[in-house]
């Protein structure tokens, strides 16, 4: 009874002597599949296993922030300005009748060109003739009437000499006179009013111009102290194109008219590339205290009708010229803390550059500072360089100055 339980302890005993080395195999197992697992994620993340990262022998990876650069240039540059503008008719007349009447006709079609003096409007006259008739005939009556009374003065003025009136007899026959000559002289101003009425039912333009709307049609009657106009006349040949500018520009523009003159440029189809230039030939003599402003104004010939009142345009004025300035693309300036700068790159590493921006036109920049002409300033991808890091290069950036670019052109 003894001997079966040593057997089972023994039997107990064996078992735990062989779990031994199975154990032992596992850890083993498990740290080589740790390591494995460590060596693969190092392989990978250093872009090992990227058979594409490998450079070829002999040639080494380049190392840096990926930029674009352009190089610095030296040559003139013009201080311009954009603003937008408003095209303005030369001249604007409203037309309104002078005479009381109905509109018989309107001889023109809204939106016609029409010449000074061209007939626009006729109001039925037929009430004007025969005011004028009617003074006709009371000067032709008072003119016969003057006669007898001048026979009557002469035969009293004898009749007194020979004592048979008195003199006040003679007086008032000479009265007669007077009073008729005072009537007649009437009687004309009434035939001039009558005549000026008649011809003012006929509405003619005063300018050469562009019709609008018929705001008054034919058949209405309309007075003489309407406040409605029958139509609006636009003069667009010339026509005026007004501008602003600010006011620290004032010295400026007061320079140039004093010595070149301002132009103002205007480009009607940027498609095209068919820039308009006219002189500056007004300037406002207030600056507006809301917006602080100058208005300035350049005539066009308008030639061609392209430009029509209330127009927005694009204006571009010539204030001044840099003389010798290093241009550097406008992208190329960044700010700061301490103010603008740009990247200079030589030896493939990013220098930042403290520049005073003395201009920028939207396109180009023109630069004081330590920049030389032949810089290499980057364009693109100033986000990612670090000052005095290293960089690499991937291409010019498009766009970048040369030495004749934008000399006597206007960048739009």
């Amino acid at each position: 009874m003894n001997l079966q339980p040593s057997r089972q302890i023994a039997q107990e005993g064996m078992g735990s002597e062989a779990s031994v080395p199975r154990r032992k195999r596992g850890r083993w197992l498990t740290a080589a599949a740790a390591l494995a697992l460590l060596l693969g994620g190092f392989w990978y993340f250093t872009g090992a296993g990227n058979t594409s990262a490998i450079a070829p022998p002999g040639q080494r990876q380049p190392a840096g922030a990926p930029v674009r650069v352009a190089e610095a240039v030296r040559r003139d540059m013009q201080v311009i300005r954009r603003t937008p503008g408003t095209v303005v008719a030369n001249t604007t007349v409203q037309i309104t009748s002078r005479v009381q009447g109905i509109i018989q006709a309107a001889n023109f079609k809204e939106g016609q060109f029409v010449k000074n003096g061209d007939l626009l409007f006729q109001i039925d006259p037929r009430p004007f003739e025969a005011t004028l008739e009617q003074a006709r005939a009371m000067l032709l009556r008072d003119q016969a009437a003057l006669k007898n009374a001048n026979r009557d003065k002469d035969l009293y003025d004898h009749l007194n000499q020979i004592g048979a009136v008195s003199k006040q007899q003679r007086d008032t026959q000479e009265s007669n006179v007077e009073v008729l000559i005072a009537t007649i002289g009437a009687d004309e101003a009434a035939i001039h009013g009558a005549e000026l009425n008649l011809e003012y039912t006929q509405i003619r333009s005063p300018v050469d111009g562009k019709t609008g709307p018929l705001l008054i049609q034919p058949g209405n009657m309309v007075l003489a102290t309407g406040t409605t106009p029958l139509v609006t006349i636009a003069e667009i040949q010339p026509v005026k194109i007004s501008f602003n500018l600010p006011q620290a520009d004032l010295p400026l523009i007061l320079a140039r008219q004093r010595t070149r003159g301002l132009i103002a440029t205007v480009n009607t189809d940027e498609r095209a590339g068919n820039p308009r230039s006219a002189p500056v030939d007004f300037t406002s003599n207030a600056v507006n205290n809301q917006s602080g402003t100058v208005e300035l104004r350049a005539t066009f010939d308008n030639q061609d009708f392209s430009f029509l009142p209330g127009q927005l345009v694009n204006v571009t004025v010539e204030l001044d010229t840099i003389p010798n300035a290093v241009i550097v693309p406008r992208d190329a300036v960044s700010e700061g803390p301490d103010g603008s700068f740009v990247y200079v790159v030589a030896n493939n590493k990013a220098r930042q550059q403290p520049v005073n921006v003395l201009f920028d036109d939207g396109k180009y920049a023109a630069v004081d500072g330590e920049v030389k002409p032949g810089d290499q300033i980057i364009v693109e991808g100033q986000l990612r360089v670090d000052p005095s890091g290293a960089v690499n290069i991937v291409g010019p950036a498009g766009g970048s100055p040369t030495a004749s670019d934008g000399a006597g052109v206007l960048h739009p």
